[in-house]
């Protein structure tokens, strides 16, 4: 899988992962919790929801072989957009204004913070370029 599609699906699998907790934990009764942990093993939307989440591990694993931590990271903010957004499309949940706001931020930051490395990778080739243009300067005066 690229490694554009590898890091997009970490936050639609985490995603994915709550909306299947979500409907597993609907069916779940408050009857004791040797009951209640019974039917959460039994549940198949818990244990798709496990699924979800080793496939999602081993594809995260992949994603912090290949790009920095302090890159990848944020990009898993997005989770929280998708959530919002799949709360209010799918369980019909009430979105506000500040969620919506908030949500809006979230993308900004990531945004942000994923074209910061290119400011920095950009930034160091000018640093070489004027440590460059100091030793030649010396040879000016």
């Amino acid at each position: 899988m690229p490694m554009r599609l590898s890091w997009l699906a970490v936050p639609v699998l985490n995603t994915l992962f709550q909306f299947f907790i979500k409907l597993g934990a609907e069916q779940l009764n408050g009857e004791g919790m040797e009951a209640w942990l019974w039917q959460a093993l039994s549940s198949y939307w818990i244990l798709a929801a496990i699924a979800v989440e080793v496939v999602t591990f081993f594809i995260w694993m992949n994603v912090l072989a290949e790009l920095d931590l302090s890159r990848a990271f944020p990009l898993s903010g997005i989770s929280y957009v998708l959530i919002i957004a799949t709360g209010w499309f799918v369980f019909g949940e009430r979105v506000v204004a500040l969620q919506v706001i908030g949500s809006g931020l979230i993308l900004t930051g990531v945004w942000l913070i994923a074209g910061a490395n290119v400011e920095t990778e950009d930034r160091g080739d000018w640093d070489a370029k004027r440590d460059g243009l100091r030793t030649g300067a010396g040879k000016d005066r």
